[in-house]
């Protein structure tokens, strides 16, 4: 299926998922020092709500998890400030033009950082509505990684800043935050991004309508350049939901 959207032509029939599957086993991406999901049938004494086990009609499970810590998620700024934020009424649009680029962070002492020449380089002009960051080396290992205190790379406060002035309203990247693991408490790639100078008092020209979103996976076979990033989320009153981003090549414009 074709559509055109703008200017652009996109073929809807051809998704590519960036997103990662949340599931109670081993091989789910944990971070932020917390446990697995869980996934598990509704329990009222005899009757456990699992069509195996002989007493459901019907499959009828709790889930437990953390948007954060389980897998490819979306947050507004209620992920950092005193006054509740909801990712549910931050985010209204859901399809945007995003660049996806691939960045090797630098490493600097202990750290791998990318920076804001990296990002200004890699967008090579393009003022995108979304960007997807693919760090380097990339691997499928991403999928199952568990992440807590092995200090991942980080986006730096100038990048972030960057990535604010060009007008760009969502960001995605492969990693579990955009700040560093232990940074006492500083945010500071956050607080760039969302024009958060206050955490406490938030100030009129902070981002409300722009997104964060973490820990995706981009496939080395999707190629670096212009999409369709079509960003779903589900419908959670809580500073973030899992989400699913889904992107369409662009056929012409």
């Amino acid at each position: 299926m074709i559509a055109k959207i703008n200017n652009f032509e996109v073929d809807l029939s051809k998704p590519i998922d960036i997103s990662i599957s949340l599931s109670n086993t081993d091989e789910n991406p944990i971070a932020w020092y917390i446990e697995k999901p869980v996934i598990e049938p509704v329990v009222f004494g005899d009757w456990i709500g699992k069509v195996a086990e002989g007493s459901s009609s019907t499959n009828f499970n709790n889930i437990f998890f953390n948007p954060h810590g389980h897998g490819t998620h979306t947050e507004c700024l209620g992920h950092i400030t005193k006054e509740f934020y909801s990712i549910n009424q931050s985010l209204k649009q859901f399809f945007f033009l995003a660049e996806l680029i691939s960045v090797q962070p630098e490493q600097q002492n202990e750290d791998g950082i990318i920076t804001k020449n990296q990002i200004e380089k890699a967008l090579n002009g393009a003022t995108p509505e979304a960007i997807i960051i693919r760090t380097l080396p990339n691997s499928s290992d991403k999928m199952s990684k568990k992440y807590s205190n092995t200090n991942p790379p980080y986006l730096s406060e100038d990048a972030s800043i960057f990535i604010r002035e060009k007008g760009i309203q969502h960001l995605l990247i492969d990693l579990p935050s955009v700040d560093k693991e232990h940074d006492q408490g500083k945010l500071l790639a956050h607080k760039a991004f969302w024009n958060v100078k206050d955490v406490n008092d938030l100030n009129p020209d902070a981002r409300i309508n722009c997104t964060i979103t973490e820990m995706i996976f981009v496939n080395n076979e999707i190629k670096d350049g212009s999409y369709l990033l079509n960003l779903q989320i589900g419908p959670f009153e809580n500073d973030a939901s899992p989400s699913k981003p889904i992107l369409y090549s662009v056929l012409k414009s």
